[in-house]
């Protein structure tokens, strides 16, 4: 079974920039698609940026699109997520997670994914 450790949250000033890690375990990371979603107060779970197994393609949510970049290295068992240009409403705990087995890639709605890890509370205040 795949497990996923993000890391690399913390708090940031507006314009800021942070780089996620996710950490993944399991014999099936580099042939499975993984996401990031974000979990804020009072606001819905967003799925904000996912890449395929080989990092051809990439999805990105409206509001982090031109800010955040998704990439994989797939020898270290890894995927990142730089984000650029933070906002306040970046605030959240972010998580990733595996695409499940079968899951079309058009589907980029939170439920698609599973196996989530801890998350990484990022933080952009003043």
């Amino acid at each position: 079974q795949v497990q996923f450790v993000e890391s690399g949250g913390g708090l940031v000033q507006p314009g800021g920039s942070l780089r996620l890690s996710c950490a993944a375990s399991g014999s099936i990371f580099s042939i499975s698609a993984t996401g990031w979603y974000r979990q804020a107060p009072g606001k819905q779970r967003e799925l904000v940026a996912a890449i395929n197994w080989s990092g051809g393609n990439t999805y990105y949510s409206g509001s982090v699109k031109g800010r955040f970049t998704i990439s994989r290295d797939n020898a270290k068992n890894t995927v990142y997520l730089q984000m650029n240009s933070l906002k306040p409403e970046d605030t959240a705990v972010y998580y990733c997670g595996r695409k499940r087995p079968g899951s079309r890639w058009s589907n980029q709605q939170p439920t698609s994914y599973d196996n989530w890890g801890q998350g990484t509370q990022v933080t952009v205040s003043s």
